[in-house]
């Protein structure tokens, strides 16, 4: 599953791939609509009509991902919130065929870190356009994540973050939700960074980071590279507001060192805390835990990404190619 052996996905120079969509129909409004607007705009673009499943509350997108892929899809569209396209890149992981995201919830974060936010034809058009870049997940357990996961704080403000307010709002609900917490006791960690000796702390979040980007935008972790073969692991100790103030200063600023913040690089970590914890993977809540445990696994996953491919900002004409997208949707609406 470390990638070693795949062959190469789908480029411009090949024939239009076959293609799926694994749609959470809670997180769109008019799924009709939604299905007419893709499959006119990849229709538009040469491309087959793709394949749809829908996911449900017993399984969020894995299992239909690798249906697709077992019955021929080339590229797999998520088309949902965090824990639809965790779901998918798990069903991808050391497969040949490329993840393409088409984010619908209020707080997707590889989205952010494609520079795509909710944009439906920045999507589309990544996709057609056929950038594509294999990158580094991290494994935890049986499930993958593409952008970080994390233990405490990080976890704890997604919990209690109101769902009503994301979709009203959008991702500044979640500082609403991080503020209920910014008092909270720290937890007593250890962590072990491959075979060293353990480290410990009294940490407030640690966070496991394939890719640097937070909600809005907001980089983390300037060094963080999603397809160097590490894990960066981000150990957060304030205790006061004021720690949380200059932390908050220092990331808006991203000039020198972040206070209160210990970076350290891994292929392997793992994380004991002296209590149950809530965990997170790509933004998605999972089950609490006094334990986190994530390796890389290299170059595992195929991504759509916006060109130039192989630049180290992976939000790289984002922009112009969602304004590249409305006119192709426009086309199609014409025809």
């Amino acid at each position: 599953m470390d990638g070693g052996e795949q062959t190469r996905p789908v480029t411009a120079d090949d024939a239009p791939p076959r293609s799926a969509v694994v749609v959470n129909p809670s997180k769109v409004t008019d799924l009709d609509q939604f299905r007419r607007t893709v499959d006119d705009a990849l229709a538009a673009a040469g491309w087959p009509e793709p394949t749809w499943y829908e996911t449900t509350v017993e399984d969020p997108g894995r299992g239909q991902t690798e249906a697709a892929v077992a019955a021929g899809a080339q590229v797999v569209f998520a088309c949902g919130g965090d824990g639809t396209v965790m779901a998918c890149v798990s069903g991808l992981v050391g497969t040949d065929a490329a993840l393409a995201v088409l984010p619908q919830g209020t707080g997707n974060l590889l989205a952010a870190n494609l520079g795509l936010s909710n944009d439906l034809a920045a999507g589309l058009q990544v996709a057609v356009e056929r950038g594509m870049r294999r990158l580094d997940v991290g494994a935890v357990e049986d499930r993958y994540f593409a952008v970080m996961a994390g233990m405490g704080f990080d976890a704890q403000m997604l919990r209690d973050t109101s769902e009503t307010t994301k979709a009203r709002i959008g991702w500044p609900a979640y500082v609403m939700g991080a503020a209920k917490h910014l008092r909270d006791r720290p937890m007593r960690v250890s962590i072990r960074i491959d075979d060293r000796p353990p480290l410990r702390r009294r940490a407030r979040s640690v966070l496991v980071a394939n890719v640097g980007r937070l909600q809005g935008g907001v980089r983390l972790l300037t060094d963080a590279e999603p397809d160097d073969g590490w894990l960066d692991v981000a150990v957060l100790t304030p205790r006061t507001l004021g720690h949380w103030l200059a932390m908050g200063w220092a990331l808006v600023r991203r000039r020198g060192s972040v206070p209160r913040m210990e970076v350290f690089r891994a292929r392997r970590v793992q994380i004991t805390s002296n209590r149950a914890q809530p965990r997170e993977l790509d933004g998605d809540l999972i089950e609490p835990g006094r334990s986190l445990t994530a390796e890389i696994k290299p170059q595992s996953l195929w991504l759509c990404v916006p060109r130039p491919e192989r630049h180290p900002d992976l939000t790289m004409d984002a922009e112009a190619a969602a304004e590249r997208g409305e006119r192709l949707i426009e086309e199609a609406r014409r025809e």
